[in-house]
């Protein structure tokens, strides 16, 4: 087996200006998205009129550009940083980009112009049943801009997974298998964003598979009508991809926090025997854990609801092993941490994706998923390891990127740091405090009950709007200064 040792780190070359392109665009796709977030919840709570048509359009692409964008981040975060380790093929990286721009396009053309507006999850039928909304080219060309996302992540996984089994000596080299069951020795383990990298590109391939292989069958459908699918089926498979897919972008963003927090400690960040184990069982939980999403279908065999719950019991103790507490006991070692932008992001990243998990094992347990799981507890939990978790550690990378010797988190770039906390919490908060209220979710017309959560909701994200045009302003500008 190949050991870390024996593996040269590469310098990046051109690449790092597409990576440093794709971040920006992430960066401002990010941002419209929340204005876009902004929007619905000041709708919910009676400060603006939409329509409730143009509503679900909204709903639909801020879905799809949140989820979507988190994955382009992530995926980005792992290419440069396993870039670092081994080399990889610069023209992957811009077929990727590519598609991932394609689909887009598609997927903006299908719902502004063709009034598209089934939800990110395109959940089957619901493409070809659309009361009248929209035709069926629109959700064909919807599902075809997912499709072209999709081939396009496939193609960097495929790469960075052929680089890193040749370099390590196969997958369980990659992995740090040698290390996690007792025979390897830790010092010759891969780095952890090697290992990271190895099982985040794993589970998202199938994942990416297997959404893939329901996107085509729904858009036979859509073309031939005779052509059926079993709708349990493919509610399964369409789950399995979205649970997997959304996972797989902040698991690849974590990456980050391994590769850049030993840059300002001077210490390295090493793959124990507990790290490698957990991110086994990581590989695992992660494609395990979906029934929890479908605790309220009947039709669903009794073992695979058990098991949902089971495993969602279960599946934060990896979690906070590879993150919150490796973390902790990482800067607990450490002589001393230096603290600008970057660290900031990225640390709150690790705590709030942390906490995300607790509202999300809640929801998982079947006695609880029956009253709360269409209420907007379920949002609370998912823009908790969006808001605080994912997009916090993208941003933190790309300060990250573009940042000066000396700096610290003091004055201007404090404040909007804390504005950042603050209104990503105070957004999250509201949400679940509604969903314990028992507001439902996905409506566009509220009752007046409902509207003081929905307004007090709304400041907090006009809050989190300010500060992320912060930081994409204060991006653009170093870019600009080189």
């Amino acid at each position: 087996m190949t050991t870390m040792t024996d593996v040269t780190t590469v310098e990046h070359g051109p690449q790092t200006g597409a990576v440093k392109l794709t971040m920006l665009i992430a960066g401002a796709v990010f941002l419209l998205m929340m204005i876009f977030g902004l929007a619905m919840r000041a709708a919910q709570g009676a400060l603006v009129e939409i329509e409730p048509g143009l509503f679900y359009q909204l709903m639909t692409v801020h879905g799809a550009g949140m989820v979507g964008t988190a994955g382009l981040s992530g995926a980005t975060i792992l290419w440069y940083f396993t870039g670092r380790h081994v080399p990889l093929i610069a023209g992957v990286f811009h077929a990727f980009l590519a598609l991932f721009l394609l689909g887009v396009v598609l997927i903006l053309g299908a719902i502004f112009l063709g009034g598209y507006a089934g939800a990110w999850t395109f959940l089957y039928p619901l493409p070809a049943f659309s009361a009248g909304q929209w035709e069926a080219g629109a959700a064909v060309t919807f599902l075809l801009g997912y499709t072209s996302i999709g081939v396009g992540f496939l193609l960097l996984h495929l790469e960075v997974m052929r680089k890193l089994i040749a370099a390590y000596g196969g997958i369980g080299g990659a992995m740090a298998w040698p290390v996690a069951f007792g025979r390897g020795d830790p010092k010759d383990a891969p780095p952890p964003g090697v290992v990271a990298a190895m099982a985040s590109s794993i589970f998202n391939t199938i994942g990416i598979v297997i959404g893939a292989a329901v996107l085509v069958a729904s858009i036979v459908n859509l073309a031939f009508p005779g052509f059926a699918v079993d709708a349990l089926l493919a509610k399964n498979m369409i789950f399995f991809f979205g649970h997997v897919f959304i996972n797989a972008a902040i698991y690849m963003a974590v990456i980050a926090v391994y590769e850049i927090v030993p840059d300002y400690t001077g210490k390295p960040w090493k793959c124990s025997r507990a790290f490698a184990l957990s991110w086994t069982v990581v590989l695992f939980f992660v494609m395990a854990v979906y029934p929890h999403h479908l605790l309220q279908d009947v039709a669903m065999p009794g073992w695979a609801l058990a098991m949902g719950q089971i495993v969602s019991y279960f599946s934060g103790i990896p979690l906070i092993a590879v993150t919150a507490f490796s973390l902790l006991v990482y800067l607990r070692g450490a002589n001393g941490m230096r603290w600008d932008l970057a660290t900031g992001l990225l640390v709150l990243g690790v705590a709030g994706w942390t906490a995300g998990s607790a509202p999300a094992i809640l929801d998982g347990m079947i006695v609880v998923n029956k009253v709360m799981h269409n209420t907007q507890w379920v949002p609370g939990h998912f823009h908790t390891y969006l808001i605080l978790g994912e997009v916090a550690m993208a941003f933190g990378f790309m300060a990250w990127l573009t940042r000066r010797e000396g700096e610290t988190l003091r004055g201007p770039v404090a404040t909007v740091f804390w504005a950042y906390v603050l209104g990503g919490a105070g957004f999250v908060l509201m949400f679940l405090v509604s969903g314990a209220l028992s507001v439902p979710r996905r409506w566009a017309v509220h009752l007046p009950e409902w509207h003081l959560q929905a307004q007090i909701a709304t400041a907090f994200a006009a809050l989190v709007v300010l500060a992320v045009t912060a930081f994409v302003l204060r991006y653009v500008a170093r870019l600009g200064r080189g």
